[in-house]
């Protein structure tokens, strides 16, 4: 009595995904072109695809140690620079007590530790502070490399699938999906005004190889496989991809929102990976779902 049940609803989720499965796939197609809109409007306010941080931009970086009093310095370089600085305070785990404060600003880095000074009453030195400036062309010519790393590393995954699968429409499907997953985390870190480090830019070029795996399983399990029917195939393709995209999801986010002393270039990767992750899961099991499903209808292949 209990497998008919099942079976029962194994049919009417059949049902319900041969019914729905084109209009489903509609949804993260629509949000990729907002997204893109969004990332070709900001380019034009911006000159640039991302905000970027003083390893990207240029500047300087001057880290505090011991306990600082963040709040007192934060108001004070508000007061001087309206904005023109990052803040961060890194902290310890357990206790919260803050170990050290980093300030990034592109000023000078002789003007920002004068500031500094006076604004805690106390002198810089080598045993409590540690200063790196980068200069502006070294820092342009470092991100020019690593966006084209990234457009080299798309390419090459495109013409592995192509490769790989040699068909136009499920390639054109998985690398479709794999842009999505760049394109969604990237509007939405430009949307809250995250400045991206080359860290940030590493994460992206990660998610390029995380975005694809899923997708390969999926479009080899309904193309290549015969055990079965079409639904039970990508059933199961389902159920393999979505527990692979879980675990790194599950393995990225506590070291995120938990683990507050890392480094914040290594906060920034997770927080990337996390919100591709996130993205993946949409796009491929919802809009390369269904463009395998409907493919594979139009082909005869059950």
């Amino acid at each position: 009595m209990e497998n008919q049940e099942q079976l029962t609803q194994v049919k009417k989720a059949e049902r319900w995904f041969d019914k729905n499965y084109k209009l489903l796939m509609l949804i993260p197609i629509m949000v990729t072109i907002v997204c893109f809109v969004y990332l070709v409007i900001f380019y034009s306010q911006n000159q640039s695809f991302i905000l970027k941080d003083v390893s990207l931009s240029g500047g300087t970086t001057i880290t505090l140690n011991g306990n600082i009093d963040a709040d007192k310095l934060q108001s004070a370089l508000e007061q001087k620079y309206q904005g023109n600085f990052v803040l961060r305070k890194l902290t310890d785990v357990r206790s919260g007590q803050v170990l050290a404060v980093v300030v990034e600003t592109p000023l000078d880095s002789n003007i920002v530790k004068a500031d500094i000074e006076s604004a805690l009453g106390i002198q810089l030195t080598s045993e409590n502070s540690s200063i790196e400036f980068t200069g502006s062309n070294l820092s342009n010519n470092f991100y020019n490399q690593l966006m084209i790393a990234l457009l080299i590393s798309f390419v090459l995954m495109s013409i592995v699938i192509f490769f790989l699968f040699k068909t136009f429409i499920p390639s054109i499907a998985v690398i479709f999906a794999a842009f999505s997953d760049i394109v969604m985390p990237l509007a939405l870190i430009d949307f809250l005004g995250i400045r991206v480090s080359a860290a940030g830019i590493a994460a992206f070029l990660m998610l390029v190889g995380y975005s694809v795996d899923t997708d390969i399983l999926l479009t080899t399990r309904a193309l290549k496989k015969r055990e079965g029917t079409l639904n039970k195939r990508i059933f199961g393709a389902f159920k393999v991809g979505i527990l692979m995209t879980l675990t790194a999801l599950f393995a990225v986010l506590p070291a995120f929102f938990i683990v507050t002393g890392l480094p914040d270039s290594f906060r920034q990767i997770f927080l990337i990976l996390a919100l591709g992750l996130v993205a993946d899961i949409i796009n491929t099991w919802l809009t390369n779902v269904g463009i395998i499903k409907w493919y594979c209808t139009k082909k005869g292949i059950n």
